[in-house]
């Protein structure tokens, strides 16, 4: 007998045109219900809290059971055990609500499987990337051969635009030595910088940290006082990082000032505009980005403020030579021509060879929407968080750590006396347990605040004002249950 017949899988049932239709109608049935629920459904649940233990048995019993024939059963236990992004009362992290027609793009992008590192194998995805990439650099105002590509996330953005402003400024000197390498930053610069600086290999000491204003903006006035003490310690500043903004607090850098510096000094000037980018979609808010179209390098998230499933990135450098500066390695094996500068082959540019097509989603938006999408997107938000913010300063139980210019708020509950970080911390994790409101807490100048990222464009001020209420029932319950003093809070 042939073994061949003897098998366990039948692959023409697998890659069955049938079974694929008919389990793909059942799961966006399930994911229109979703929708539906977080249109309509004020206080639906964000999430189902369970402990990391409770989830990994859960898990564990189901790996362990039979195999479905039906997947849709799993897919509503993967649902069930998930944060909703669309639900309004998610005001957690810096991820996109994606627009629905996301989830669509996403089934097309993994049918068709193509990788864009060779152009065969990502003919519509690069061609596609460098329409959209050229028109974000006409956006920003950067001269017209800047260029770029889309990559995985804003941490691999970074890393790329820091690891080819290193490459350029040893090429061009050539006797400086690696340790003497330096990049400033804001205090509040997110964590991918540092993580970047580890990774192309600089001294922890030579991440120059700013300090902060009462705003939580880079102190530009102490950038000449860096770069005296880089000179004492005979260290070489080859680039300075732009907040755009950060992302604990919302807060923009003064990125002409930061400019300024960079161009004195001949140093290669990069803008983290992960998730402040689309403010240049908006006349209102484009002030926030004033200074980045002298940017050498700029990064933009897809996937924050413009509703596009994650991974995302758009990575623009000023010149389109810089973006094939730094992974130019030879690869016969997919390339004819190793050295030529070719827009279409972009894993001769990125890190990722074998890279998504993520770009589908981006221009799937604006072909159906164009650009005007994202303004409103973003006036809705960042209006959303001013206003959110003036009706808790009116509010004595709360205090707002600063005047938002994005849309991002961090407050606290400050009507006890006692600990406020703990009593915060506190209210957090209650929030997440009850489940109908999913935020997260930041730092600041040593205080625990609690931390709204206003991502969904369903949520409306009754959900902020929802939220409040239960803020305060949580720390009426904390208090009266741990011995806290205060004047019992009002209900709003």
């Amino acid at each position: 007998m042939n073994k061949l017949e003897n098998k366990a899988v039948d692959f023409d049932d697998v890659n069955s045109a049938e079974v694929f239709r008919n389990i793909g109608y059942q799961i966006i049935d399930v994911l229109a219900e979703e929708l539906t629920k977080a249109k309509e459904n004020i206080g639906s649940p964000v999430l189902d809290w369970q402990t990391p233990q409770e989830q990994l048995k859960f898990w564990q019993d189901d790996f362990k059971g039979d195999k479905i024939e039906d997947p849709l059963l799993l897919f509503r236990n993967i649902i069930k055990s998930s944060i909703n992004m669309n639900m309004r009362g998610n005001l957690g992290h810096q991820i996109a609500a994606p627009h629905p027609i996301t989830a669509l793009t996403s089934a097309l992008i993994a049918h068709l499987n193509n990788g864009m590192g060779v152009y065969e194998v990502g003919m519509a995805g690069n061609a596609m990337e460098k329409i959209v990439i050229d028109d974000l650099s006409r956006i920003f105002g950067l001269p017209d051969d800047a260029s770029g590509f889309v990559t995985s996330g804003g941490s691999l953005g970074n890393l790329t635009a820091i690891l080819t402003a290193k490459i350029k400024y040893l090429r061009e000197n050539p006797d400086v030595k690696m340790d003497q390498l330096v990049v400033i930053v804001s205090e509040e610069a997110h964590f991918s910088i540092d993580r970047t600086a580890s990774v192309i290999g600089l001294r922890k000491d030579n991440i120059f940290k700013v300090p902060v204003d009462a705003d939580f903006r880079m102190r530009t006035d102490l950038l000449e006082d860096f770069h005296q003490l880089a000179d004492r310690e005979d260290k070489k500043i080859f680039c300075i990082v732009g907040c755009s903004c950060s992302t604990s607090t919302g807060s923009f850098d003064d990125l002409a000032d930061i400019a300024d510096f960079a161009h004195k000094y001949k140093i290669w000037f990069h803008v983290d505009a992960a998730h402040g980018g689309p403010s240049v979609f908006s006349t209102k808010y484009r002030h926030l980005l004033n200074g980045i179209h002298y940017a050498d390098s700029i990064i933009i998230d897809f996937h924050k403020m413009m509703g596009v499933p994650s991974l995302s990135t758009a990575v623009i450098f000023r010149h389109s030579w810089y973006s094939n500066l730094t992974f130019s390695q030879d690869a016969k094996y997919l390339w004819q021509d190793q050295k030529s500068e070719e827009w279409y082959n972009s894993g001769k540019r990125t890190f990722e060879c074998t890279k998504p097509m993520s770009i589908v989603h981006i221009y799937t938006i604006l072909r159906m929407y164009g650009y005007d999408i994202f303004k409103e997107q973003i006036e809705l938000l960042y209006g959303l968080a001013k206003n959110f913010a003036e009706d808790l300063n009116k509010r004595s139980d709360f205090e707002v750590l600063i005047e938002p210019q994005s849309n991002i708020v961090c407050f606290r509950f400050i009507n006890a006396k006692g600990d406020l970080n703990i009593l915060n911390r506190k209210i957090q994790q209650e929030l997440v347990r009850d489940g109908r409101f999913y935020i997260v807490g930041t730092t600041a100048s040593g205080q625990y605040y609690l931390r709204v990222s206003l991502m969904n464009t369903r949520t409306t001020e009754a959900d902020l004002l929802g939220l409040l209420n239960i803020i305060i029932e949580k720390a009426s319950e904390i208090m009266q249950n741990e011995g806290y003093f205060l004047c019992k809070p009002q209900l709003i």
